[in-house]
């Protein structure tokens, strides 16, 4: 919940050069701004700007006060979003079912969904991620078929190292993520080498190249360090 729309009009328009910059070292760019901020930035952003929105409702319509749906974003051009982040999980009770139900309507309106997963301090240190995560990646992503996954996005984010500036260690993103992709393995087949694993949690400027590096890390979900456009500059150049 940052940035008012004339803040995020300031962002997407010095953001421009980076989009070209990515795409010329065929790299992906994005934001997902607040509701009232998508229209703004997709108009002023780079037209090869990922805009994402944070969440929305599985339903089309209907009597679900202060929700948006997926037509409503469709509508200014918006066809990613996040789904299941560890704030809505925390405050707004999104289940792993519920996250199921969204993600199957965003794959239906051919949207891309990026689906979060991560554990709290308390089963990180009960040294039980594996299990945590690996429900969360079953439950969010039952029912659905190989042909129907291969654009998902899967973001291992560990509650416990999100703007507390105690990072999860290379060593850690790498071996979470590479059991994220082999439970994908074992539920799609090979196209779980087509399905994309983002790590987050304190990933800033500094730091970004080293959880890239790891061979199941293919590419990274930011949040503070993303606000100000020379941090979000710094993202990108420091993984060229």
């Amino acid at each position: 919940m940052n940035k008012l729309a004339s803040e995020a009009k300031e962002f997407a328009l010095a953001s421009k050069p980076l989009v070209a910059l990515a795409h010329k070292n065929n790299i992906d760019l994005g934001v997902a701004p607040t509701y009232l901020s998508l229209a703004t930035v997709k108009e002023f952003a780079d037209k090869g700007m990922i805009v994402a929105a944070q969440n929305c409702h599985f339903a089309e319509k209907g009597a679900y006060t202060g929700e948006i749906s997926i037509p409503m974003l469709k509508e200014f051009g918006i066809d990613w979003c996040l789904i299941g982040h560890s704030e809505r999980r925390g405050y707004d009770n999104e289940t792993n079912e519920k996250c199921n139900a969204k993600i199957k309507a965003l794959i239906a309106n051919g949207m891309v969904p990026v689906y979060c997963c991560g554990e709290s301090l308390e089963t990180f240190e009960a040294g039980q991620t594996k299990p945590f995560v690996e429900e969360q990646i079953r439950v969010g992503l039952q029912d659905l078929s190989k042909e129907e996954v291969k654009d998902l996005v899967i973001a291992y984010e560990p509650i416990w190292s999100i703007g507390t500036g105690k990072n999860a260690s290379v060593e850690i993103a790498q071996d979470i993520c590479g059991f994220i992709r082999n439970i994908l393995k074992d539920m799609f087949g090979e196209v779980s080498q087509e399905i994309r694993v983002l790590y987050g949690g304190s990933v800033k400027p500094e730091n970004v190249k080293a959880y890239l590096s790891c061979p199941d890390v293919d590419g990274a979900l930011v949040g503070g360090a993303s606000l100000k456009i020379d941090s979000y500059e710094g993202l990108l150049t420091n993984i060229l």
